[in-house]
């Protein structure tokens, strides 16, 4: 059984007891920052560990309770399975709940636990009050069948039980996709001393491996994973569902800012107009009026911008779902399906929230005829769907297609001609953008081996696929090489794959010493060294020699008699052209020592090497030219 990663969220108005609560359960004090312990209260996202075995990892994320810090709250939940929403038994359901209440509702977190914090203060029929004020705020939410624990952080009671039921809660819940592209919302930067930039977040899709070339979007800065940590634990990967600290090179921490989206493909829509399906808040204090300005949480993303609507001018109150659309002063990184949380900068209230539509909005008409269009936009096109399902299975038979979609086959049959469908070994569909995708990643892989290994003829497929068989099938793989070999841009010379242009060279800093070695190596002509002491004259590290032998072997610039001796590649080729133009069609080992005036020492390597190569052929005491 694949292993599930999950991390669940603690919600809740400030001081009910969240970061106590974490602290009970994971044995971690999430508030590190020195203003946290001076104010006793949460400003940045908190977390911790709470259980893992060989099925489950779990982590937990403590958002800030106050309102003054609502931005980090929707930052920390955006991206969790499970929310425990904490109330505390002394003060019952206050605003704060409420909103975080509206929010995880509107971000679409289903799965919840009701945690009744600090018990050991009031009586039993006081906490009967408390539940009967809870029930009624979550009648007519997806919580209002959610469990409902008592516990009490400092004794610990019912600390353990809210643990069980979170595991057994989380074992029943399906896991977020990690076939997918890898997407990582960040919501922290910081630098490590002599390591770099880190930043951190919860993988929302995908996975990602250390070496992988990543793009920091929306402003497109390719980046390196060079080290992942888990947990403060390293790993050589991340999957979705996972907190994740990631170790990233080529950029600095100046340039990186909470709301930045990690991702592993350049197909994530960049975008400042997005059409959306939005509800509001029942308890709406103020009107929202058209292309007023409004505050957009997407992911980490906070972002200003204006509401357009297309059938009013005003809202206030309103229990149906509202097609419109958000116009943004700054570019955002989502696509279809995404959820957000829109609110108003002044005063500050949460007004709603809701989903993508359309990631690439246009400026449209007021008007019914709109509506219908984004109706049908909300519903899915076929070729919408089709590019959905594909864009998330990455290659699907015709058959698996019709059932991912719930399209009859003559529409999927019909809709698959169009330009950007491929259908490739024979049986399968996939997309032009993912194989786009992959070509890309591929030529960055080998863009950075080529500059660390200049000597080598390339990289070995088996390694160059292995980072990417988590995410694409092996069959698109190798397809994918092949188109790129097609196209030019790509080279394979038996199992290694290399950039077209490239070819095998000793670098710059080595050039002028391999050069010495090679004149020296002349020199000698046959009477030839130990080839390690024309390494050692030439000042060649250890660390160099094998790389370097093997290139100048491939490049016949030197021929091994064995492990020790080397001839230079022309002496070689002059001494097989005497030798040959010197006896007839076969010859006994004394004729070629007279001939070349070689030794035993050097004759015997010589003429085996002859065989290897398959110029001579040796038949008892002879041998005969081939």
């Amino acid at each position: 059984m694949e292993k599930r990663y999950f991390t669940i969220g603690m919600a809740g108005h400030i001081d009910h007891g969240k970061t106590s609560l974490t602290k009970a359960l994971t044995n971690v004090d999430t508030d590190r920052l020195k203003e946290e312990k001076e104010r006793q209260i949460s400003i940045e996202l908190g977390f911790a560990p709470l259980y893992e075995d060989k099925e489950l990892q779990i982590s937990v994320i403590d958002v800030p309770g106050h309102e003054r810090f609502i931005r980090q709250m929707i930052a920390g939940v955006a991206g969790i399975d499970l929310v425990v929403l904490v109330v505390a038994g002394d003060e019952g359901v206050m605003p704060q709940t409420r909103e975080h209440l509206d929010i995880l509702g509107f971000l679409g977190i289903k799965n919840g636990i009701i945690a009744i914090t600090k018990i050991d203060r009031v009586d039993e029929e006081f906490t009967d009050l408390v539940k009967d004020d809870i029930l009624g705020e979550l009648e007519g939410t997806v919580f209002e069948k959610s469990p409902f624990i008592l516990v009490d952080s400092i004794s610990g009671k019912g600390i353990e039980d809210l643990k069980h039921l979170i595991i057994t809660s989380l074992k029943e819940q399906a896991t977020r996709n990690s076939k997918g592209a890898f997407r990582l919302p960040i919501d922290q930067v910081f630098t490590v001393k002599g390591q770099g930039t880190v930043v951190r977040g919860t993988v929302y899709e995908g996975m990602v491996e250390e070496g992988q070339i990543l793009k920091i979007m929306p402003k497109g800065t390719e980046v390196r994973a060079r080290q992942i940590q888990v947990h403060h634990q390293s790993s050589t990967k991340a999957y979705a569902g996972q907190r994740a600290a990631i170790n990233i090179s080529g950029v600095s921490k100046e340039d990186l800012e909470r709301g930045d989206v990690l991702v592993s493909s350049e197909h994530f829509i960049v975008t400042n107009m997005i059409d959306v399906a939005i509800q509001v808040v029942e308890d709406l204090d103020h009107m929202v009026k058209q292309r007023m300005p409004i505050k957009l949480h997407i992911g980490t993303t906070e972002v200003m911008g204006r509401i357009v609507f297309f059938d009013r001018n005003e809202l206030k109150e309103d229990n149906q779902e509202i097609l419109c659309q958000l116009r943004l002063e700054e570019e955002i990184v989502t696509k279809r399906g995404d959820r957000f949380i829109i609110r108003r900068p002044s005063p500050q209230e949460t007004i709603g929230g809701g989903w993508v539509i359309d990631p690439s909005g246009n400026k449209y008409r007021y008007g019914g005829k709109t509506i219908e269009e984004l109706e049908k936009k909300k519903v899915g096109s076929p070729t919408e769907r089709i590019t959905a399902a594909l864009y998330e299975a990455k290659s699907v038979s015709l058959n698996e297609l019709i059932k991912r979609t719930s399209l009859d086959e003559e529409t999927v049959s019909e809709n698959l001609k169009q330009e950007g469908f491929i259908f490739y070994n024979g049986k399968e569909y996939t997309l032009q953008l993912l194989i786009d995708g992959i070509e890309e990643e591929m030529i960055g892989r080998l863009e950075i081996y080529h500059d660390d290994y200049p000597m080598k003829q390339g990289l070995n497929k088996a390694e160059l696929f292995q980072v990417m068989t988590n995410r694409y099938p092996k069959d698109l793989l190798d397809f994918t090489v092949e188109k790129s070999i097609e196209n030019g841009k790509l080279t394979r010379k038996g199992q290694f794959v290399s950039l077209a242009e490239f070819q095998p060279h000793v670098s710059k800093s080595w050039q002028k010493r391999v050069d010495n070695l090679l004149v020296e190596l002349n020199k000698d002509g046959l009477k030839t060294q130990y080839f390690i002491d024309y390494i050692k004259k030439a000042g060649i590290p250890d660390l160099l020699v094998p790389d370097l032998k093997r290139f100048l072997e491939e490049q016949e610039f030197i021929v091994p008699l064995d492990d020790q001796y080397y001839y230079h590649g022309e002496v070689f080729k002059k001494a097989v052209d005497l030798l040959r133009n010197g006896t007839d069609s076969e010859f006994e080992v004394g004729e070629a020592k007279e001939i070349l005036e070689l030794s035993r020492k050097y004759m015997i390597p010589f003429l085996e090497r002859l065989d290897s190569k398959g110029l001579t052929k040796r038949m008892e005491n002879k041998r005969v030219w081939t």
